[in-house]
């Protein structure tokens, strides 16, 4: 019997959900969990930068039973992508089986950040993990040059690393997104999840909205009061952005996540069904 993390990712969707999918691999290490994720390449990622062990591409969450056997157990983040009747599949199928957003919270993030950062960084920017559709490049090209890093997205195109690097004092690699979250007193981002980090690091997190997509759990941003900053052009985002760091608001701690109790079932099942070998093949 094997535990199962499920992520849902692509270069036009980010990977918010393998962030947090990756977090709770280290939650329940443990359980020796495997994670697949829809992209090859965002599996690949977790495993070289978010000490992630195993990581595997299904493409789809409907392809989960081909990686799995019956009686396995799955934790999913899909961003909605399985409907009704799969996930009662997917509930008949596993022996035991959580979705990320109702069983376990969105706001979880990787423990690390909890460990505070030096605030050596007085202000940088990620924009997100992706930019498909070359929104973030085109607002740059109606400013000016900042003179602070970005911290460069994984689904960027590599043929606008130059364009983009005219724009900031530096560009830091996505090797150093980790240390770059924690150390910077004030970061400018639209992800959600990476504002959340930035909080459980002990920092202060400005979000603004990206205008290519919608922004899921942006509830999140307002349960925290993150503030929020908008412009019609470059130069006036960073102009608000300042404005906020002048007179930032009061912001809400984030709190570790208790993994208490979905761990305890899971190993309590792991521990019962350890000499149990599936015989049936079911398709969700």
């Amino acid at each position: 019997m094997q535990l199962y993390i499920y992520g849902r990712s692509g270069h036009n969707f980010g990977l918010e959900n393998i962030r947090r999918a990756s977090a709770l691999c280290g939650l329940l290490k443990d359980c020796d969990p495997i994670l697949c994720s829809a992209d090859y390449r965002a599996a690949t990622f977790a495993k070289e930068y978010l000490d992630v062990d195993k990581g595997v591409g299904v493409d789809v969450i409907g392809n989960m039973p081909n990686v799995m056997e019956r009686g396995d157990m799955l934790i999913y983040d899909d961003g909605n992508e399985a409907s009704q009747t799969m996930q009662e599949h997917m509930q008949e199928f596993c022996q035991a089986l959580y979705k990320v957003g109702k069983d376990i919270p969105f706001d979880i993030v990787d423990e690390r950040f909890f460990d505070k950062g030096d605030q050596s960084i007085e202000k940088a920017i990620f924009f997100a993990d992706d930019d498909y559709s070359e929104w973030f490049l085109k607002l740059l090209e109606t400013g000016s040059k900042k003179e602070f890093p970005l911290l460069w997205g994984h689904y960027f195109f590599f043929k606008n690393e130059t364009k983009i690097a005219e724009y900031f004092s530096e560009v830091l690699e996505e090797e150093e997104y980790i240390d770059t979250v924690k150390n910077t007193k004030y970061l400018l981002t639209a992800s959600v999840h990476t504002a959340l980090e930035s909080l459980a690091a002990g920092n202060f997190p400005v979000f603004f909205k990206r205008g290519d997509k919608e922004v899921s759990n942006f509830d999140l941003i307002e349960k925290y009061n993150i503030p929020v900053v908008e412009g019609n052009d470059f130069d006036e985002l960073i102009g608000n952005f300042d404005k906020v760091i002048n007179d930032y608001p009061e912001i809400k701690e984030l709190d570790k996540f208790d993994i208490s109790t979905v761990k305890n079932e899971i190993e309590e099942i792991l521990k019962r069904f350890e000499t149990v070998k599936p015989s049936l093949e079911y398709k969700f």
